[in-house]
């Protein structure tokens, strides 16, 4: 959600004085740092860091309050997830015994503590919850279900289907801040939130001011993987950007964290008008205040560019019908021509028009090019939950096969549109 802008500029000095020393200097005084140091201090960001944004999730909508009483099924319900690998043995071992109370919100606390709730950052001092904040690993994380279902080891960059942003968001007791900036009621901003359900997310609904699809249904979509994106151009189903862009419009405008954002596009009223309002092009720590944001976006970057995309399961597809299928990939049924092998999407500016792929144009006109991303398909077992395309209209692979067969009259048998399928779920 996009968040008000402080206006200012700060000036920063080491330690109140100026500093000069020579190019030569600084070579020798400068460690050399790897790609690996790049890459363990991106994931330290990604897992952990949550850009200062504790002063909009608990000074502003003080999720604290109602996090609090939660009890561990609540928040499992909710789609939490659980680091079985941030709790002591001790503790593994009661919960496989059925020994740990999940409906006590003091267990909640303690998991808080020991920062194993995926994605969310808390101070837990004597028993009671202070400032409360979120990371990147809350949407674009997931665990592997190793002990109980919600309960396991972290899978970065696998979108969290299960999460019900929506649900979370609207136990605030104080929404008030966020239906002023839509210009609407609680009671509506509330019917938005809970139309999201699990699994997606309106990024732009604080830039547009739009909750619904002219046909009624929500306008979020669903949370996309962050793996898988070595090579690949355009992150998001309507791209905004590249994923450092990506990175850095999250922390700022829906995380809340304090740091710099600039894009003038949001600058039209028309088509941007809360963000155009409210100066989200232009975004600023305030006055005085350092920048949380900048400084760990080339780290950030670097370990979301090492995830790549998990292999599927053995057994999981027919190996026969997925070598046939990837014939029909490449030839017939013409998807190699925007799919390009091995990043399964275009090198270069990977977008196209609603009209070429066949559907309505409302998501696409909501960016800033009014087109659709060709997604990367590789690990595409790992975000089936909810659907394909950006918003889930389509069920499963088959109805996404079916839907390009109708629309470029490719007239491929049944028996080809499964084999397809197979290859699909082999990526």
């Amino acid at each position: 959600m996009a968040r008000r802008v402080n206006a200012g500029t700060a000036a920063w000095l080491l330690g109140g004085t100026i500093v000069t020393f020579t190019l030569a200097t600084a070579a020798l005084a400068t460690p050399k740092r790897g790609p690996n140091a790049a890459i363990t201090e991106g994931r330290h960001v990604f897992r952990y860091d949550t850009f200062g944004d504790e002063a909009f999730w608990t000074g502003v909508l003080r999720l604290q309050e109602p996090i609090a009483t939660l009890t561990p099924v609540q928040a499992l319900g909710a789609g939490l997830k659980v680091d079985l690998d941030a709790l002591p043995a001790a503790t593994v071992d009661a919960l496989r015994a059925g020994q740990v109370n999940l409906n006590d919100p003091a267990v909640t606390l303690d998991l808080l503590a020991r920062d194993a709730v995926v994605g969310v950052k808390a101070k837990v001092e004597d028993g009671a919850l202070g400032a409360v904040g979120i990371t990147c690993a809350l949407c674009h994380s997931t665990v592997d279900d190793a002990l109980a279902p919600g309960v396991g080891h972290r899978l970065d960059g696998w979108p969290n289907r299960d999460l019900n942003v929506g649900a979370i968001v609207g136990l605030s007791p104080n929404l008030q801040p966020v239906a002023d900036l839509l210009g609407v009621d609680v009671p509506t901003l509330r019917s938005v939130l809970d139309a999201w359900g699990p699994g997606k997310f309106d990024a732009t609904v604080f830039l547009d001011g739009k909750g619904f699809r002219p046909d009624g249904k929500t306008a979020a979509t669903l949370i996309p993987p962050a793996f898988g994106l070595a090579g690949v151009n355009l992150h998001t189903f309507t791209g905004w950007g590249q994923v450092t862009y990506w990175n850095a419009f999250v922390a700022n405008l829906e995380m809340h964290g304090q740091g710099t954002f600039f894009d003038p596009r949001l600058d039209d009223a028309t088509k941007f008008p809360i963000a155009a309002r409210n100066g989200f092009g232009h975004v600023r720590p305030p006055e005085g205040k350092p920048d949380l944001v900048t400084p760990k976006l080339p780290a950030l970057h670097a370990y979301q560019l090492s995830l790549a995309a998990p292999r599927p399961p053995e057994g999981s597809f027919d190996p026969a019908a997925a070598a046939r299928g990837g014939a029909l990939f490449a030839g017939a049924a013409k998807c190699a021509s925007c799919h390009v092998p091995p990043i399964f999407t275009e090198p270069g500016w990977n977008l196209h028009t609603p009209a070429e792929i066949g559907i309505d144009d409302f998501q696409a006109n909501r960016g800033p090019e009014g087109r659709y991303r060709t997604t990367p398909l590789r690990g595409l077992f790992a975000h089936a939950k909810g659907g394909y395309y950006h918003d889930g209209r389509f069920a499963t692979l088959g109805d996404v096969v079916d839907h390009y067969d109708q629309h470029l009259d490719l007239h491929l048998t049944p028996a080809q549109r499964s084999d397809l399928v197979e290859y699909l779920k082999s990526l």
